[in-house]
């Protein structure tokens, strides 16, 4: 099985990149957002690689970094959620947008990506929910393991109520909390909320 590829890319489609590795060219599937971080043609490069053996083939999909190919095998533990369907949602949230979503079960998130309805993003709102915090995708797991509560849920809801997001809401006032200590008051977590958002 292949988990890492090293080499030099020779050319790139809507959702895919061709890797030369050792004048072997390798047809690896990617997200749009590993697809913008690549080098030009020829630029060297390495990803992690995820590979499904089927009956009928053999497909690599490749990441830029281990915590997009972590979040990939996540989703793909999702009934509904194909690879193709894993890259597309990969495509336009990043591994802490996607934290953030299942934590506070921000379902609009995540039908930002093509094929994901508001069925298929309950689903996967719902089944991910306890399994985010072991996958470590960055500061907001380790803040809010569980529900917001207290001071923090209120400023949440003030910010959803001035016509935030909830996710976008609630990474500001967790980033605020952390900045803050655990003692802030509620009006020092909107205040700090909102000038993180203005940023």
């Amino acid at each position: 099985m292949i988990a890492k590829l090293t080499g030099v890319v020779d050319s790139t489609t809507a959702d895919a990149a061709v890797v030369d590795v050792g004048g072997v060219g390798y047809h690896v599937f990617c997200s749009a957002r590993s697809l913008g971080r690549l080098p030009a043609a020829g630029g060297a490069i390495s990803l992690f690689v995820e590979t499904h053996v089927r009956e009928d083939h053999i497909h690599l999909y490749g990441f830029v970094d281990a915590a997009e190919r972590d979040w990939f095998r996540l989703l793909t533990t999702v009934q509904g959620v194909g690879a193709k369907l894993a890259l597309a949602i990969l495509g336009v949230l990043s591994g802490t947008d996607l934290t953030q979503a299942i934590l506070v079960q921000d379902k609009t998130s995540l039908t930002r990506a093509s094929g994901v309805g508001p069925k298929l993003a309950a689903r996967i709102a719902a089944e991910l929910k306890d399994k985010v915090g072991g996958i470590a995708l960055g500061p907001v797991a380790a803040v809010a393991a569980a529900e917001p509560a207290g001071p923090v849920a209120d400023a949440v809801s003030a910010l959803v109520n001035l016509g935030y997001r909830r996710a976008e809401a609630f990474g500001a006032v967790a980033g605020a909390a952390r900045r803050l200590g655990p003692q802030a008051a509620l009006d020092a977590l909107i205040r700090a909320g909102l000038k993180e958002l203005s940023a």
